[in-house]
């Protein structure tokens, strides 16, 4: 049983819709594999089908080749009306049907089967008593639906639909030209082949001197032979108005296609001007600049957006959630602070974090500061440092190491919650922030994670401080040693002259 379900209409009925449905991705790849089959099937109906109506290439020695081809056609055809359309789901009701029975008899009643039917009615045969012609395969055309199925199911799969849609929207200016080279050889053989200097003269491949000329006339290029009579007046006014229509239409939609394909970096490219706009009219100094125009091209270049917030915020809480449990679920479960957690809490707290890039050399965190968050680095990594001028690296954290987690639970008493170091991004860095205050408005619905995580909080800050008091201890002098020095070591002889006079 195939595993999709596709629109067969743009009307709802009251018990039953049909939506694009795929639980496999496999099953769905497969079948837009075998729809490209049945497109280039149609595609070979609709371009074939005319030029064999209009051109001279029926003959005995073709004629056999062209049925082989139509035959293939046909097959196709009837394979995907017989075997794959009464295979696809459909929903009624909210229940995806999967029912084969069911899936046939929803087939057979909807429209797309009348017309699948009437494509494949076989006119063909009349061929046997009358002359044989591509006019009786013209009903194979209005099987349209299924190079649009083919169409819309392609773009969902690609990483960029724009170039399929550039390449389509290409295809029907070069089939309207097709159309129009097709009805400039039946006007010339209407007028008479050579008879006037409008019409085709007869020289080299008809379809090729024809097509040249439908590309020069729907083009506007001009240098075309004038028409003499009133038919080729009227042909050839025609032609232009067509073309002025068409085209415009075509360049319209190519126009739509390439600005939506360009729409993100348009978006970028403004919003950085906007910025740099402004820095410079508040005299901020060139290196900050450069930062930033150095952090706007590092963020693009590395999500394709400004802003991860922007295109999460626009999907519904079960996807965001199925994102965000995908990416850092496994991260956070590793956390010490956060085992034995309620499940449900962790993926709240997934979705309160924010995505922030740091440059290289930024400071994610300074000693002293307030700890108001807590870190998982995505990409990049980040060195704790210290010394005079933060030269000493005492380690390197990368991606998926955490830190700053205690700061979430210590509180401001007595500077608890304070930065011990210094952290700053060693290369381009993409963190991770989770907020206090996001925190503790997950806990409030959460008590006995938050019972584990005061506990657990304790004892990483104690288990903290302990390396600290021992040190201090080593260091630690008696009292008021500090007011004296330290008494010079009785000389040897001395000694012997005291042992002497006790004797």
């Amino acid at each position: 049983m195939l595993i999709i379900c596709e629109r067969r209409s743009g009307k709802v009925d009251e018990c039953e819709t049909t939506v694009n449905i795929s639980r496999s991705v496999a099953a769905d790849r497969r079948y837009i594999a075998w729809l490209s089959l049945v497109a280039l099937a149609y595609n070979y109906n609709i371009w074939f089908c005319t030029v064999r109506l209009a051109f001279p290439y029926h003959s005995p020695a073709a004629n056999m080749y062209w049925v082989a081809c139509d035959v293939i056609s046909d097959a196709v055809n009837l394979i995907d009306i017989c075997v794959w359309q009464p295979r696809l789901q459909f929903v009624r009701g909210g229940d995806v049907i999967h029912d084969p029975a069911l899936t046939k008899a929803h087939y057979r009643k909807s429209p797309r089967f009348k017309t699948d039917i009437f494509s494949i009615l076989p006119f063909d045969l009349l061929c046997l008593n009358f002359e044989f012609s591509s006019i009786y395969r013209l009903n194979r055309i209005v099987r349209v639906e299924s190079f649009f199925e083919f169409s819309d199911r392609l773009e969902n799969v690609m990483a960029k639909a724009y170039i399929w849609r550039v390449a389509r929207t290409t295809g029907y200016l070069l089939f309207m030209l097709h159309l129009n080279a097709c009805a400039y050889f039946v006007a010339s053989e209407h007028q008479g082949i050579a008879t006037t200097t409008w019409v085709y003269d007869g020289n080299g491949t008809a379809y090729l001197r024809c097509y040249y000329f439908a590309v020069r006339s729907l083009i506007n290029i001009g240098g075309l032979p004038e028409p003499t009579t009133t038919f080729e007046i009227t042909f050839q006014m025609s032609n232009f108005f067509i073309g002025v229509f068409v085209f415009s239409s075509l360049i319209g939609q190519m126009r739509d296609v390439i600005g939506a394909a360009t729409a993100g970096q348009t978006y970028f490219r403004a919003s950085m001007d906007g910025c740099v706009a402004y820095m410079n009219t508040n005299r901020i100094p060139k290196m900050v600049q450069n930062r930033v125009k150095t952090w706007y091209n590092y963020t693009w270049t590395a999500q394709g957006m400004l802003d991860e917030s922007e295109l999460l915020d626009k999907m519904p809480l079960v996807m965001r959630t199925a994102i965000a449990v995908d990416i850092n679920l496994a991260t956070f479960q590793k956390i010490d602070l956060f085992k034995g957690c309620d499940q449900q809490m962790l993926v709240d707290m997934l979705l309160r974090l924010k995505s922030i890039i740091y440059l290289p050399g930024d400071f994610v965190v300074k000693k002293g500061d307030i700890g108001k968050e807590m870190y998982i680095i995505k990409s990049g990594a980040v060195q704790v440092v210290g010394g005079p001028d933060n030269s000493i690296v005492f380690v390197t954290l990368k991606a998926g190491c955490v830190f700053g987690e205690i700061s979430l639970l210590q509180s401001a008493k007595d500077g608890g919650n304070r930065r011990t170091a210094n952290v700053k991004a060693h290369g381009f860095a993409n963190l991770f922030v989770l907020e206090k205050k996001d925190l503790f408005d997950i806990l409030i619905h959460y008590p006995e994670s938050q019972k584990v995580l005061a506990r657990k909080g304790r004892k990483l800050t104690k288990a903290k401080a302990a390396p600290a008091k021992t040190d201090a201890k080593k260091e630690e002098k008696p009292k008021g040693a500090f007011l004296f020095e330290t008494k010079p070591p009785t000389p040897k002889l001395l000694k012997v002259f005291g042992r002497l006079k006790k004797n």
